[in-house]
């Protein structure tokens, strides 16, 4: 009932190293024409969600198999579970208003030692153990992602202004993964703190557009996204995408997953979000296997 969205063409998209763009240039694509061919060099975004993580599946491995097999990737990650873990370990009980977690100044320290150290620098080993190629930094390295503060009563909460792509582009021209916690800089020069947390889903799907990516891949702890009667929908528009968050189908977690694909299809990327702990996900999705739920 609804129509395929028709993705736009960026001219620059030649600036990222072997990323192939397989849309159809006349934007009358039909439902599959724009799969990406498995036998092609890709750029794929990744989201790497705080509850898949160390779940001892097989994505670093699948990562690891297809970067040597000459696919590009940029690996965006979450770390909520064990920013809380760490929060009860120093004592700091979270604040909430509305639902949605306050980041004051004490947490906020805590956030970003936990996101760019702990977590970016462990996922950054693990990938290189393996026999990857991978660089760990954050949004706010190189003033990558410019934010503002999305709401006073969340305190140091980023809404994104803008991407930065040079860092990205300089670690993947070098052959490397760029492995990136979602922190960003503070627009606010008057402000004494300059650092923000970011959603990174968010910040997947800005960075996505941003470099104008083939695709992005949510890696999550569910199958996809389900309709009112929880079955699972396999494929979606941006319209239809609309309309089950404006219709409270999609709530809580998912909502930023889906607002994420909708800015990733300004680039040109089409979205999955799939069931990271399944062996083999990621690099079924990447030889052009249909799992989860595809955006675009």
């Amino acid at each position: 009932m609804f129509s395929e969205i028709n993705h736009f063409q960026s001219d620059d998209r030649s600036e990222i190293p072997t990323s192939i763009k397989s849309n159809d240039e006349s934007g009358d694509q039909q439902p599959g024409a724009g799969d990406i061919p498995a036998n092609q060099q890709s750029l794929t975004v990744i989201k790497i969600g705080g509850s898949t993580l160390g779940n001892h599946d097989t994505t670093l491995m699948d990562l690891v198999e297809l970067q040597k097999k000459g696919e590009n990737f940029v690996v965006i990650h979450g770390g909520g579970k064990t920013i809380s873990e760490w929060m009860e370990k120093q004592g700091v009980r979270p604040k909430f208003v509305n639902g949605l977690r306050v980041t004051d100044l004490q947490s906020l320290d805590i956030v970003v030692g936990v996101l760019t150290g702990v977590i970016n620098k462990s996922l950054v080993a693990s990938i290189n153990s393996l026999g990857g190629r991978a660089i760990g930094i954050s949004g706010a390295d190189g003033n990558m992602v410019n934010a503002e503060i999305a709401d006073p009563q969340l305190g140091y909460v980023g809404k994104i202004k803008s991407v930065d792509t040079a860092p990205i582009k300089t670690i993947l021209e070098a052959g490397y993964i760029p492995v990136i916690a979602p922190v960003g800089i503070h627009s606010d020069s008057d402000d004494h703190n300059k650092l923000l947390n970011i959603n990174a889903d968010t910040v997947a799907g800005y960075v996505s557009s941003a470099i104008n990516a083939d695709r992005m891949v949510f890696l999550t702890d569910v199958e996809g996204v389900l309709d009112s009667s929880k079955r699972l929908i396999s494929r979606m528009t941006k319209r239809q995408a609309d309309s089950l968050v404006s219709s409270h189908v999609i709530d809580g977690g998912m909502i930023p997953k889906m607002e994420a694909c909708i800015e990733a299809l300004s680039g040109g990327a089409i979205s999955q979000i799939v069931d990271g702990r399944a062996p083999g996900a990621l690099k079924d999705v990447i030889t052009g296997h249909n799992l989860g739920t595809r955006i675009g």
